[in-house]
């Protein structure tokens, strides 16, 4: 090999290492930024009336504190809907307690087993939105929980007839042992800055199930729930049909709360799989390229190759290599951990799961090469393959791209 292509190989290699301690500072900068945003602020008559549409399948274990949340908001003329497709579904007798509960708040459960398509959560949604009486649609999780002022904050922007949809980060909360702990990591530590990131880059393609609000008419226009009914990524799609009618994104400044309860490593390892097909299915592009936001593989990388030019001898493009390659290190370190303290917010917690960051990271990286080759994404024991769902994806966004032009 010549001088001149070892040189070469050298800047590649340092520039390779630098790309996770350049995205893991970026990502640990943004975060206060983002949290700083702009409210957007509107009173009761300016926003309207709100139809909340909460989908639910199942129990789980803080189910009715998440959804008594939303019967807590300060808004004067809000619907709180719910939907089940079964008749059996013990997320009925949740909602009947809430009935009981706020018995001067306008709560609605439809049951109704009709099916379309193969995304049974949009199949709920499509039964559930005949009742809907509102102008403004609010889509949220079950597993959500969200502060009094929620609605009135999130739904604000849609005032402006230029945006067509609003959605929400979320931050991750631990129900349980061991595996939810680290499975709260990975939204709060990778999930919620990669996010920030691209926001801070000027991205605006997001769309999150975590909340989405969007106006009656827009909903129409895209071709209403029907036309998600067999898409994969339901959420991203649903804004993606948004921006296709010329209508802007807006990513909320309000963060909500969401449970993480998978009690073992598979049921952990399934869903978070699922969520990186899902990117995939949506976005190969930006699916490869989510290699650089692993910080600690390449931390470990760096090191590795640091002391491999310390102990070669002579070069002293191997020397100045080393020194760099060592400085990335430590700075990637101490930005990877700055992240970890503004994720872990309390002092008990941050020291509590910092032993848990590397095995994260890693596990996290095994799941991106695992995502590569699955071809299957399983949600609520229904199982769809990735190519259908990106055929149904592109079918369908055709569709509602049609419909916009004849109107």
């Amino acid at each position: 090999m010549t001088v001149h292509s070892t040189q070469v190989s050298i800047c590649l290699l340092i520039l390779s290492c630098g790309l996770g301690s350049v995205y893991v500072t970026i990502a640990a900068v943004a975060m206060p930024f983002f949290e700083r945003s702009r409210v957007c602020k509107r009173n009761d008559r300016q926003i309207g009336g709100i139809s909340v549409l909460k989908p639910l399948c199942g129990p789980e274990p803080r189910l009715y504190e998440n959804l008594a949340t939303f019967c807590e908001q300060t808004h004067s003329n809000f619907q709180l809907l719910f939907g089940v497709s079964s008749s059996s579904d013990p997320a009925i007798t949740i909602v009947r307690r809430l009935q009981a509960a706020y018995p001067l708040r306008d709560i609605e459960l439809a049951i109704d087993t009709r099916v379309h398509g193969s995304n049974l959560k949009v199949s709920n949604l499509i039964n559930m939105a005949e009742r809907a009486r509102h102008d403004i649609i609010v889509i949220a999780d079950s597993d959500i929980a969200v502060r009094p002022n929620y609605l009135k904050t999130v739904v604000a922007p849609l005032t402006d007839a230029t945006v067509g949809v609003v959605t929400c980060l979320y931050m991750a909360q631990s129900v349980g042992g061991f595996w939810p702990r680290v499975g709260a990591l990975f939204i709060n530590e990778w999930f919620a800055p990669s996010v920030r990131v691209a926001h801070a880059g000027g991205s605006r393609r997001f769309g999150f199930g975590a909340t989405l609000a969007i106006r009656r008419e827009t909903l129409e226009k895209i071709g209403g729930f029907e036309a998600l009914k067999n898409c994969l990524a339901d959420d991203y799609w649903l804004a993606e049909h948004a921006r296709a009618l010329g209508l802007r994104t807006v990513l909320s400044p309000v963060m909500v709360a969401t449970d993480v309860i998978e009690p073992t490593f598979a049921t952990l390892w399934q869903r978070e799989t699922r969520w990186l097909r899902t990117i995939r299915s949506i976005n190969p592009w930006g699916f490869a390229s989510l290699f650089i936001t692993f910080p600690t593989p390449w931390l470990l990388f760096s090191a590795g190759i640091t002391v491999l030019f310390h102990s070669a001898n002579g070069a002293c493009s191997h020397h100045l290599a080393a020194a760099i390659l060592a400085a990335n290190t430590v700075f990637g370190l101490a930005a990877r951990i700055i992240l970890h303290g503004r994720s872990a917010r309390h002092t008990r917690t941050f020291w509590r799961d910092l032993p848990l960051v590397p095995l994260r990271d890693m596990l996290l990286t095994l799941q991106w090469l695992a995502a590569v080759f699955g071809s299957y994404v399983v949600w609520r024991g229904a199982r769809m393959p990735v190519t259908r769902a990106i055929e149904s994806v592109r079918t369908s966004n055709t569709a509602a791209m049609k419909a916009s032009d004849r109107r």
